[in-house]
């Protein structure tokens, strides 16, 4: 079991950047799947970031949305088991809550979620 506790949401400019981080009570880099998703007024939930398990085929990388790449970042604090979304280039779309989520195999486990909202 692992619970996930996102932060840093709020309201953000048209054009600015925010971070939001993902706290996680253990380490999850090495079997895990970590994403972040987020779900935007009247639209279905969306994944933004997938990080692959370090142990896996894919050995750590990320994977971003058409819609964020190159404007969203992820950067990961392992010692202090924190997972960072920055985004930049901050859209009107950018704004809804954002989670992060992470399992083996699905997404077993979610945060509660952060809001942004972007005008």
């Amino acid at each position: 079991h692992v619970q996930l506790e996102e932060s840093g949401g709020g309201a953000a400019p048209l054009g600015g950047s925010v971070t939001l981080s993902c706290s996680t009570s253990r380490n999850i880099y090495d079997q895990d799947y970590i994403g972040w998703f987020r779900k935007s007024p009247g639209k279905d939930r969306e994944g933004v970031a997938t990080i692959y398990p370090s142990t896996g085929g894919n050995s750590g990388g990320i994977y971003f949305a058409d819609s964020v790449k190159g404007r969203f970042n992820v950067r990961r604090d392992m010692a202090k088991y924190i997972v960072y979304l920055t985004m930049d280039s901050l859209k009107p779309e950018d704004t809804g809550m954002y989670y992060c989520a992470a399992g083996s195999r699905s997404y077993d486990y979610w945060g509660q979620g952060t809001q942004v909202t972007v005008s």
